[in-house]
């Protein structure tokens, strides 16, 4: 489930991009998301993009998207 609040990081290994969700409502398509880091880079991303895991069902490594960052 996506929350505010939440950080991803980048599924590509040679990215090391993570985000932090900014706003989202339940139900839709598009989360707003920042640099994770300074807050900076606003935009709009799928979520489809975001998974829970950066593994998918499989067991294969995803590839693109974002995997939520366990604590």
């Amino acid at each position: 489930m996506i929350e505010t609040g939440q950080t991803y990081r980048h599924c590509d290994p040679r990215e090391s991009i993570r985000i932090r969700i900014e706003s989202y409502r339940p139900g839709d398509n598009r989360a707003f998301v920042v640099d994770a880091v300074t807050g900076k880079r606003p935009r709009w991303v799928l979520t489809n993009a975001l998974h829970d895991s950066d593994t998918t069902k499989t067991g294969a490594r995803r590839r693109t998207g974002y995997a939520l960052e366990r604590l």
